[in-house]
C-alpha cells in the first residue's frame, strides 16, 4: 500500500543537485571469467554467457534470491532488471526520491522508475480507469512503496495450505520472516533479531497518531503492540521498512550486500522478452538492452521474479498461458496453463479524510520553505519529517460477528492525500486509508499484444460481487464510527470526504465507486497449488507445471491474498523459495500461539 501524502522536495532537489552534481552509477565488475563457456548445442557467432541461475526482475523476491544463491560461492547468477539503478554514493543517496522516505510520492508521479500500468475501465466503478504504479528499478516496488511492513494473519498461510500450497502454513512461513528481518525492538517468537532486513517503529510521536489508537479503544478495539505478532487484531504502532532515516529496500537490504561476491553479475535497463526452452527445458532467456537482442543461458534454472503483471506477461510471450489466447497472438504454444494471468486479486481502498482544526497536520511541510528546510536536514543527518512515510500508526479489526480473524485494513495519515499525491494538499486534514482484506472480486490479466514493449490488459474487475460493495459501506461506517470518539474532540473539523452529504447506503455506494482506489497489492496471477488444480500454475516448489528448470518466485504465486501489505510476505517467501532452491531443508516452528476473539459471536 503506497501513501500519498509525503512531502515534496523539488527546493531541496536545486541544493542536492550543487552538492552532488550529475548522478553517478555504481561501478559492476565484468565478471564473465567467473562463469562457464556456453555448451555445444549453443551455437551462435560468438560464444553466449551461461550462469547457474539466471533471476528476471531485481525486486522484492529477485534481491532476496540473488543474494541467497550467492551465498554458495560454487553456483553463479545473473540478475536482469528493467529498470535502472537506485543510485547512491557513500552516505548521500543521489536517487533522493527512492532513499528519502517523505519522497515516496515523486515515484509515484513518473515514469522514471515505475512501470505506471491502467486497468481497464471498471463496469462497477463509473467505468473509471485505476492507476497501477509498479516498481521498474532495483528493489522493485520496495524502492516505490510507502514502507509499511505488515506480514497478513497466520489463518492467511493455514488457508494456503488447504489452497494446495503444501508447507506454506504458519508453522512453515513464520521462521522465514524471522530469518529475513532485523526489527530495531529486538527478536522474540515472533521478531527476527539479523536478518537483512532492517524494520523499525515511527519516531516522530505525532499527537494525531496517538489519537487514532486512542479513539480506537474507545470505539471497543483492543490495543495491539505488535500487528506482526502474536495479535494482528486490534489498533496499534505499525513497522516500517526505515532504518536510519532510510527506506529499507529489498536492494539496500539484500542486493548490495552481495554485489562484490563474483559469482554475482547484475544487468540493468534490459527488458526480458522471452524464456528459451529446448523442449520443456527452460535453458535460458532473451532480453534487449540498448537497442540490442542479446540470449542468455542457465545451466540449473531460470527464475522469474518480475512480479504479479510482468512474470504472467513473460510466460505467455514465452508460450507458456492459456494456449488459446497465445495463438491470438501467434506465439507458439510450448505448455497450455490457463492459470497464468488469471486469478488476479488486489487490495481496493478509499480515504475518509477530517478536517483538522489545529495546524498540526503535515499541511504547511508542504509548503516550498518548509519542504527545504525538511530536505536540507535530511540530506545531512537523515532525520526530521523526511525521514518517515508517516502511516506510524493502524490496524486491523473485524467489521461484523462471526468473522474469524480481521478483515478490515486502517493506515492512518495526519494530512490529506489528492489523486495518488498527485495533487497538493488543500488545508489542514487528517485522513484515515481504509479497505477489505479479502474481497472475492477476482481478474485477470492478458496480453496485448505479441510485442513485449505493450503493456498486458489489467481487469482487476473492482466491486462485482455484492459481498465487496457491502464491505466497502462497513469501512465508510467504520472510519467514520472511529473519528466520532473523544479522543479526536481537541481535533475534529467538519468532514472532508466523504462529506456530511453522504448519508444513505445509496449514498455510500456511489460515494465508493467515484473514490476507491487501488492500494497497489496485485497478485496472485501464477497460483501456487496442487498438479491437479486446472488453474495452479506452479507447485509448492514454485516450479512452473509442465515444464523444467523453470520457477516463479514473487506475488503472483500467492493461492490468495493475504490479510495486509505484500511487500514482507513477498520477501519472506523469496526466503523460503531459496532454501527449496539450494535443496536445504524447509525451517518450521511449530504451534505458535495465535490470538484468538474472545467471542466470535460479537464483532469487538
Amino acid at each position: 500500500m503506497l501513501s500519498s501524502a509525503m512531502l515534496g522536495l523539488k527546493g531541496a532537489r536545486q541544493v542536492l543537485n550543487r552538492t552532488q552534481g550529475r548522478c553517478l552509477g555504481l561501478r559492476v565488475l565484468d565478471m564473465s571469467r567467473c562463469f562457464s563457456a556456453t555448451t555445444a548445442q549453443r551455437t551462435s557467432s560468438q560464444k553466449t554467457p551461461s550462469y547457474s541461475y539466471v533471476i528476471v526482475g531485481a525486486g522484492s523476491a529477485g534481491c532476496v534470491l540473488a543474494n541467497r544463491l550467492t551465498e554458495d560461492a560454487q553456483e553463479s547468477v545473473l540478475l536482469l532488471e528493467a529498470g535502472p539503478k537506485d543510485l547512491l554514493l557513500g552516505s548521500v543517496r543521489l536517487s533522493w526520491k527512492i532513499h528519502m522516505p517523505a519522497a515516496l510520492t515523486y515515484n509515484l508521479c513518473d515514469d522514471k522508475y515505475n512501470w505506471y500500468y491502467h486497468t481497464l475501465p471498471q463496469a462497477h466503478m463509473d467505468n473509471r480507469v485505476l492507476y497501477w504504479p509498479r516498481g521498474r528499478v532495483w528493489g522493485g516496488s520496495s524502492s516505490l512503496n510507502a514502507m509499511v511492513y505488515i506480514r497478513g494473519h497466520a489463518e492467511d498461510y493455514n488457508r494456503w495450505q488447504r489452497e494446495g500450497a503444501e508447507g506454506w502454513d504458519y508453522d512453515h512461513c513464520l521462521p522465514y520472516f524471522r530469518k529475513a528481518q532485523s526489527h530495531e525492538l529486538g527478536g522474540d517468537r515472533y521478531r527476527g533479531n539479523s536478518g537483512p532486513l532492517r524494520v523499525s517503529r515511527g519516531k516522530t510521536n505525532h499527537p494525531l497518531h496517538k489519537a487514532f489508537i486512542e479513539a480506537g479503544q474507545q470505539a471497543g478495539y483492543p490495543f495491539t503492540d505488535d500487528m506482526n505478532g502474536y495479535q494482528q487484531e486490534g489498533l496499534g504502532w505499525m513497522d516500517m521498512t526505515i532504518h536510519k532515516g532510510k527506506r529499507w529496500s529489498a536492494a539496500s537490504a539484500y542486493l548490495r550486500p552481495a554485489l562484490n561476491r563474483p559469482n554475482l553479475k547484475t544487468e540493468v535497463r534490459c527488458l526480458t522478452t522471452k524464456v528459451l526452452f529446448d523442449g520443456n527445458r527452460a535453458v535460458g532467456v532473451e532480453y534487449m538492452q540498448k537497442g540490442e537482442k542479446k540470449r542468455v543461458f542457465a545451466d540449473k534454472e531460470v527464475i522469474l521474479s518480475g512480479g504479479a503483471i510482468n512474470s504472467p506477461q513473460l510466460l505467455m510471450l514465452s508460450g507458456v498461458g492459456n494456449a488459446d489466447d497465445m495463438k491470438q497472438h501467434n506465439i507458439p504454444v510450448v505448455q497450455h496453463l490457463p492459470g497464468v494471468g488469471s486469478n488476479l486479486q488486489d487490495h481496493l481502498e478509499l480515504y475518509v479524510q477530517q478536517q483538522c482544526t489545529q495546524p498540526i497536520t503535515l499541511y504547511k511541510a508542504q509548503k516550498p520553505f518548509h519542504m527545504v528546510k525538511i530536505g536540507l536536514e535530511w540530506l545531512s543527518v537523515f532525520t526530521g519529517y523526511g525521514a518517515t512515510a508517516h502511516l506510524e500508526s493502524g490496524g486491523f479489526i473485524r467489521s461484523r460477528p462471526h468473522v474469524p480473524h480481521p478483515d478490515i485494513q486502517f493506515h492512518f495519515l495526519p494530512s490529506q492525500v489528492i489523486d495518488h499525491g498527485r495533487v497538493a494538499s488543500k488545508i489542514e486534514a487528517y485522513q484515515v486509508h481504509v479497505g477489505p482484506m479479502r474481497s472475492t472480486s477476482i481478474g485477470w490479466l492478458k496480453l496485448k499484444s505479441a510485442n513485449p514493449m505493450d503493456h498486458p490488459i489489467l481487469q482487476p474487475n473492482y466491486l462485482s460481487t455484492e459481498r465487496d460493495v457491502q464491505e466497502f459501506r462497513d469501512c465508510v461506517k467504520l472510519s467514520r464510527e472511529i473519528f466520532t470518539q473523544k479522543a479526536f474532540d481537541p481535533f475534529r473539523g467538519p468532514e472532508v470526504q466523504p462529506g456530511p452529504e453522504i448519508k444513505s447506503d445509496a449514498d455510500i455506494d456511489a460515494f465508493v465507486r467515484r473514490k476507491a482506489d487501488s492500494a497497489y497489492h496485485p497478485s496472485c496471477t501464477c497460483k501456487m497449488g496442487s498438479p491437479s488444480d486446472p488453474m495452479a500454475v506452479v507447485d509448492s516448489r514454485t516450479r512452473v507445471l509442465g515444464l523444467e528448470r523453470l520457477r516463479v518466485v514473487d506475488a503472483s504465486i500467492m493461492p490468495s491474498i493475504v490479510s495486509g501489505n505484500l511487500n514482507a510476505p513477498t520477501i519472506m517467501m523469496a526466503e523460503k523459495a531459496a532454501d527449496m532452491i539450494r535443496g536445504r531443508p524447509p525451517l518450521v516452528d511449530a504451534d505458535v500461539p495465535v490470538y484468538q476473539p474472545p467471542t466470535l459471536e460479537t464483532q469487538r
